[in-house]
């Protein structure tokens, strides 16, 4: 973090935003703010370099044609490699997720290739899986239950470099390939170096406060005062209770 302001990037928001993964940057914002941590959002978009400098980067989920152009972006942009090779931390959303791996298999068939700096691969599940999800997490730092709405068609398999961020509860998480025989725990998400990445939509961060404070945490290097803000376990208690019906 610079001397006076923690600033977080938002990439691509007009392809990677469908889903209104772009508040989970605002809510990293106003968290730091809230303790008296100056917060500056940076917004690149499609046709603007990747700036290696900053503090935190968020990335959202997006269909197919726009999540292509993403992963074209990354392969010919090498600032976010950069920022990854600092240790930055990144949150990754669902379409996301899939572009930092190795390789995803797209509604065509079509496989694109990835950043390759998660050691996953997806492939079609052959349904959708769309419904609230809640995560037993797996990640240390969180002891709260990790909860989200999910909607995607990809099924991803982890490689033995990458670890899950969280054991489903409710509801289908990273899936399982179309043709694959499903695991007997399932999970969701990926971890990987400074890589957080999930599956879950909401925004994630505003329903999961513990998980936003993590990566300010490592953004910052600071130890975060607690921090109440009113109505959010209100929302994660209705969300758990609807999910776990």
């Amino acid at each position: 973090m610079s001397e006076s302001t923690l600033r977080i990037g938002v990439l691509f928001p007009e392809v990677l935003g469908t889903y209104g993964d772009t508040g989970n940057a605002l809510i990293l914002a106003e968290r730091a703010r809230r303790r008296g941590i100056d917060a500056e959002l940076v917004t690149v978009s499609l046709n603007e370099d990747i700036p290696a400098e900053l503090d935190l980067y968020t990335l959202g989920g997006g269909e197919d044609t726009a999540q292509s152009l993403a992963a074209q972006k990354f392969r010919d942009d090498s600032g976010l490699l950069h920022a990854l090779d600092a240790g930055k931390p990144l949150l990754a959303i669902c379409a996301s997720l899939q572009v930092l791996g190795h390789w995803y298999r797209d509604a065509r068939d079509e496989r694109v290739e990835g950043l390759g700096v998660l050691d996953v691969t997806t492939d079609p599940q052959g349904h959708r899986a769309i419904g609230e999800l809640v995560c037993e997490p797996l990640l240390e730092g969180l002891t709260q239950p990790l909860t989200g709405f999910e909607n995607h068609g990809g099924g991803t398999v982890l490689g033995p470099k990458a670890r899950p961020l969280g054991r489903v509860i409710a509801g289908v998480g990273n899936g399982t390939p179309e043709g694959m025989t499903p695991e007997p725990i399932a999970y969701d998400g990926v971890v990987q170096g400074s890589v957080i990445a999930t599956y879950m939509h909401g925004p994630v961060l505003a329903r999961n406060p513990e998980l936003a404070d993590l990566l300010l945490t490592r953004a910052t290097g600071l130890e975060l005062a607690p921090l109440d803000v009113p109505g959010v376990e209100a929302l994660r208690a209705e969300r758990l209770d609807f999910a776990r019906r």
